[in-house]
């Protein structure tokens, strides 16, 4: 019975064990990687990602004021996360450390006379892409999405009007455009789609109108959001409304376009001079020379 006894004891506590090993294992598995299986590429770039982010509050803290301004021009480029002006902040200032450090570890060269040019261009360059880069790759990203919005624009208030008209009302439009012009411009139906949530959330259509022309940053959004505006206020159709608007934006279209293209010629005129002419001389004045020469030459 004593053995029995204790062969039981042996069996329950190796069947617990058992079970807490699976719990353990469960536990691990859910929860993900542990800090000795984490891989180390991770944890250098979430220590990357604070240390930016903690340079960006500080430079916050130091200009709040700039804040509402840097969040409008990083949602107009495509950045919609909440941290994006503190990391963008982080950003200019980690690159202006960079760029000071390279130039102090470049003084040596530029002072010993040795690759003295070399180590002043460095310098150069390391401080123009530390203060112009993070702008200019901004300004990059503003113009290619605002070239998209103004592409994607007519044909969105075409789709607009076509369903107004057919019967819908305008936020079902909008909602209906939006499934529409998800592959040709998916950018702008990222916007369209957080204009719908807006108002399904019953924020006010003048005011979410608004707010999607800022986000947008063009002047025939800021036209649009204030015509419908107008046209809440004093009670008109807005099948009638939009479809004006559409004759509008489609004449201004053609106008641009007729503006282009007599501007075309103008602005030919400098590779012309520069060099079409220069070849076209050429090619006149050699034979001319040839002959000369060997004219010339007999005597």
């Amino acid at each position: 019975m004593v053995l029995g006894a204790v062969g039981g004891g042996a069996w329950i506590t190796a069947t617990e064990l058992r079970l807490r090993a699976v719990r353990r294992s469960r536990l691990q598995v859910s929860s993900g990687p542990t800090a000795e299986t984490r891989p180390s590429g991770g944890a250098v770039a979430g220590q990357l990602v604070s240390a930016v982010r903690r340079l960006g509050q500080q430079s916050a803290v130091r200009d709040p004021a700039k804040l509402s301004v840097l969040r409008n021009r990083l949602m107009q480029a495509g950045f919609y996360n909440r941290e994006a002006p503190v990391i963008y902040l982080g950003i200019k200032a980690a690159a202006l450390v960079v760029a000071t450090l390279g130039v102090v570890l470049t003084l040596p060269l530029i002072i010993g006379g040795k690759a003295g040019l070399g180590g002043l261009a460095a310098a150069v360059v390391l401080s123009g892409v530390a203060m112009l880069g993070p702008e200019q790759v901004l300004k990059t990203r503003r113009v290619s999405r605002e070239r998209e919005y103004s592409d994607g624009f007519p044909d969105m208030l075409d789709l607009l009007v076509a369903s107004v008209e057919a019967g819908l009302s305008l936020d079902a439009s909008v909602t209906r455009v939006t499934d529409e012009l998800a592959r040709r411009y998916p950018n702008l139906t990222v916007h369209l789609r957080i204009l719908v949530l807006e108002l399904r959330a019953g924020r006010a259509r003048k005011d979410a109108w608004t707010g999607f022309a800022d986000r947008l940053g063009i002047d025939d959004a800021r036209a649009l959001a204030t015509m419908l505006r107008q046209a809440e206020e004093m009670g008109t159709s807005l099948g009638e409304t939009l479809s004006v608007f559409s004759r509008d934006m489609r004449s201004t279209r053609m106008l641009r376009a007729e503006e282009k293209a007599l501007a075309l010629s103008a602005k030919l005129t400098v590779p012309l001079i520069m060099f079409i002419f220069p070849c076209l001389l050429g090619a006149l004045m050699l034979p001319a020379v040839a002959r000369l020469m060997h004219v010339f030459g007999k005597h």
